[in-house]
């Protein structure tokens, strides 16, 4: 009840605005490091979303907010624009009686904006690390009056490869700052990180209660990338789906694939983090109430949704970490009933299908894609059937009366049937057979060796790989020999610290494309090669000039 958030010991207005928003009683992150944060001291909380860290740090930061200072107060770092936009909406809504300033700033937005509102005065700034230091270096991001900066999924954070980043931030404010660092995973990088910018820090860790998935059959499909939407579009059509929900990657790529979807007959809508809370809930009332079929969604934006009747999740893109794949299928399969997860992996992506298996302690089975056979029949069969209701039903009198006017005419009873089967079929003629070629299986590298594994590495020390090593290998080195893919030539390599991961990071984040769908990376000395898809070409080139690898920025080209 509302006594437990007052035990708390928030201001007032915190505790009156929270519950009236419907707030009964703190989850158990928000019960342990809210009086933690209260105290001023380090915290390193151990949780995965959905848990209410949100609301966890927000309030603290609000607690302690002082008015009349023109500084900023608190910063929050998140890894993706999304999440910086969630993060700064809770803050607003969690602050509505304190008249807070909150500002968002993220990649692949105008600096004038941002920077009018910066010397206007901000209380609190939440934004990705590029960003922030692409103000910072501008001289209108000052963060040396911040007095909580809390690091919010730091473990996604370093999988982008923005880890120099936010250790640069962080060297920007003050030695006796509150630093809250918040993370599912804490691999070393992030343990170091912790031990150098922060304070004898006092853990809390909470784990959500494991979802189970025995209400819920779980399939894959081995498809090419570019066949993605026909797979989609042909599952939609031949299997009994009742209300779809559909993830990937970025708030782009749901937008693109709902509209793709729409324009094709499978009425779809998009949620992601850009979406205020009114629009959002337009659009989830629409869903639940089956006006909607499919929903497309990033993790961020499915963020404590709750929905019942979910038939179907896919996985258009898959997450990198399997705890999130079962937070994602756990949507389906609920309140008893049975639910079904279909996952789209590619060749290159055969790690992360052991990685779910092994989680998962479950085998997924593995499925055939209809042929442009399969489709024809199913949809033959579809009007045979309806054929058979009307018939059955025998409520045709009228067509009856022109049928026969028909055979009085001459024709065939036959053929006059036939005629009205095609008229009954034109639609389909708007629905080409969406064609998505079947995917063997190969003995190639796996996505993790081609990453991992260089030219250079212990990989290529052996003397079959130095007799390669020749001019012609070189020299293919500018070249993709991947269909649909490009080279590109980044200006920096292993002398810069390049690593794989930086080179997947800044294109990913800056071009605001899947980081998926990025292909091979060669890091040479003195220049790196990377494959990227052609129809994102000209998207990742105008965003050339913004891509940052640690300290340095670097520059792209066709190799």
């Amino acid at each position: 009840m509302t006594t437990e958030f007052t035990s708390l010991n928030l201001r007032p207005e915190l505790v009156q605005t929270v519950t009236a928003l419907g707030y009964i009683e703190p989850t158990p992150i928000q019960a342990a490091l809210i009086p933690i944060m209260l105290t001023g001291v380090d915290v390193v909380g151990q949780a995965q979303t959905g848990t209410g860290k949100t609301a966890a740090f927000a309030l603290p930061i609000l607690h302690h907010l002082q008015h009349g200072h023109r500084h900023i107060q608190g910063l929050v770092l998140a890894p993706t624009r999304e999440l910086a936009l969630q993060v700064a909406n809770a803050l607003i809504q969690y602050g509505a009686q304190l008249n807070v300033r909150v500002l968002a700033v993220y990649g692949g937005q105008p600096y004038s904006p941002q920077i009018t509102q910066l010397k206007r005065g901000v209380d609190i700034v939440v934004g990705t690390p590029g960003r922030l230091l692409d103000l910072m270096k501008r001289d209108v991001l000052n963060l040396s009056s911040v007095k909580t900066v809390v690091l919010d999924e730091a473990d996604e954070m370093l999988n982008m490869g923005f880890i120099e980043d936010v250790e640069a931030i962080l060297a920007a404010t003050p030695a006796e700052r509150q630093t809250a660092l918040f993370s599912a995973t804490l691999p070393p990088r992030i343990r170091s990180l912790a031990e150098r910018f922060m304070r004898a820090p006092q853990s809390v860790t909470i784990k959500r209660p494991t979802l189970t998935l025995t209400a819920t059959e779980q399939r894959y499909y081995m498809v090419n990338e570019s066949d993605k939407l026909n797979v989609v579009m042909n599952l939609l059509e031949m299997e009994n789906m009742t209300s779809v929900l559909i993830f990937a990657r970025t708030r782009a790529e749901t937008a693109r694939l709902s509209n793709e979807l729409s324009q094709r007959g499978f009425p779809a809508e998009a949620i992601h983090g850009d979406l205020d809370q009114n629009a959002r809930e337009r659009t989830l009332s629409r869903f639940r109430a089956g006006q909607v079929k499919v929903l497309v969604a990033t993790d961020v934006a499915a963020r404590g949704l709750d929905i019942d009747n979910i038939s179907h999740v896919i996985n258009y893109q898959l997450p990198d970490d399997p705890e999130v794949y079962v937070h994602r299928i756990g949507r389906t399969g609920r309140a008893g009933k049975t639910g079904i997860a279909i996952s789209l992996f590619t060749n290159r992506e055969k790690r992360r299908l052991r990685d779910i298996e092994g989680f998962t302690k479950q085998v997924l089975t593995k499925s055939i894609l209809p042929t442009a056979d399969d489709i024809r029949i199913y949809r033959e069969n579809q009007v045979l059937a309806q054929m058979r209701i009307w018939l059955g039903r025998g409520r045709y009198q009228r067509e009856r009366e022109m049928v026969e006017q028909l055979v009085a005419e001459g024709h065939e009873l036959l053929e006059v049937a036939g005629a009205a089967l095609k008229l009954a079929r034109q639609s389909e003629k708007q629905r080409p057979v969406a064609v998505a070629a079947e995917v063997p299986s190969e003995p190639t590298r796996s996505y993790r060796s081609e990453r991992e594994y260089p030219r250079g590495s212990r990989k290529d020390h052996s003397s079959t790989s130095s007799r390669r090593e020749g001019p012609a290998r070189r020299s293919d080195a500018r070249t993709s020999h991947e269909a649909g893919m490009v080279r590109l030539k980044i200006t920096k390599g292993k002398e810069h610290g390049v690593r794989p991961n930086d080179v997947v990071g800044t294109i990913a984040f800056q071009a605001d494309i899947p980081g998926a769908t990025i292909g091979k990376i060669r890091i040479e000395d003195k220049f790196t090669y990377v494959d990227v898809p052609e129809q994102f070409l000209e998207k990742i080139m105008l965003h050339n000039g913004n891509y940052r690898i640690g300290k340095h920025k670097v520059a792209l080209e066709k190799a």
